[in-house]
């Protein structure tokens, strides 16, 4: 529980002082910030990947007999489809209504689009929160692999908004961001759910973190560090097959 807490801190914090790591703001991308995505993929690639295709098992056993549903054999990369095309929609609807820069060069959004944009990024934040004590995986090494896993991914995360949102994302947004797991871990300390829908919500979460890391890298204006993504994403790759 002290690792659990420790964890949730960790997240808080990286979105209220994100503004002060400055060493991530930079263009060309910072290499620590690129770096940071590379363990976040690796991640996704190694570890979460195989752990969905165990929720897919689940949802198969959970579904077996559910008429139309129980006849799709990829429940689980559904969901994840679902929860990536979701998470792109938003993005892409967010961009599209930006206006412009602002005085600190981030975007100048309409409130409503910030709002919606914001929203979906505190649900995100919210299921991170909640899978923290609902993991396929509860042991201690488990958890401190997704404690670093998800705290990079949050940096990448707060420094992506705050670039396309300038100070309303500042002013308004981190403090949403931060207390979202927070909510999320007492939710999940305080109920509980059945496989199924554990299994399912485990799955649209892994489909929004594909997303949200490679809509980070990707994008030509980042000016990313391949260099930097390829070392992080190898080494962090290395730590979770010697530990897994």
């Amino acid at each position: 529980m002290l690792i659990i807490l420790l964890t949730i801190a960790l997240f808080v914090l990286v979105h209220v002082f994100g503004a002060k790591l400055t060493a991530f703001t930079r263009t060309p991308r910072s290499i620590w910030l690129s770096g940071a995505g590379g363990v976040s993929v690796a991640y996704v690639f190694v570890h979460l990947l195989p752990e969905l295709a165990e929720h897919q098992e689940s949802l198969t056993e959970h579904t077996r007999d559910a008429g139309l549903l129980g006849a799709i054999e990829t429940h689980a990369y559904l969901v994840a489809l679902l929860g990536l095309s979701l998470f792109y929609g938003i993005e892409r609807f967010a961009r599209l209504k930006s206006r412009g820069r602002d005085a600190d060069g981030g975007a100048s959004t309409p409130l409503g689009v910030f709002w919606l944009h914001l929203g979906a990024f505190a649900i995100y934040n919210v299921l991170i929160g909640y899978l923290l004590v609902h993991r396929e995986e509860p042991d201690l090494r488990g958890l401190i692999i997704y404690a670093i896993a998800m705290g990079l991914h949050f940096v990448v995360n707060d420094q992506g908004l705050r670039e396309q949102h300038g100070q309303v994302y500042h002013r308004y947004g981190r403090w949403v961001l931060a207390v979202a797991p927070v909510l999320g871990l007492a939710v999940g300390l305080a109920t509980q759910i059945s496989n199924l829908l554990l299994s399912a919500l485990f799955a649209f979460l892994t489909g929004g973190i594909i997303l949200n890391v490679l809509k980070e890298e990707l994008p030509e204006e980042r000016k990313s560090r391949f260099s930097a993504f390829a070392a992080g994403a190898a080494a962090f790759a290395g730590l979770l097959l010697m530990t897994g």
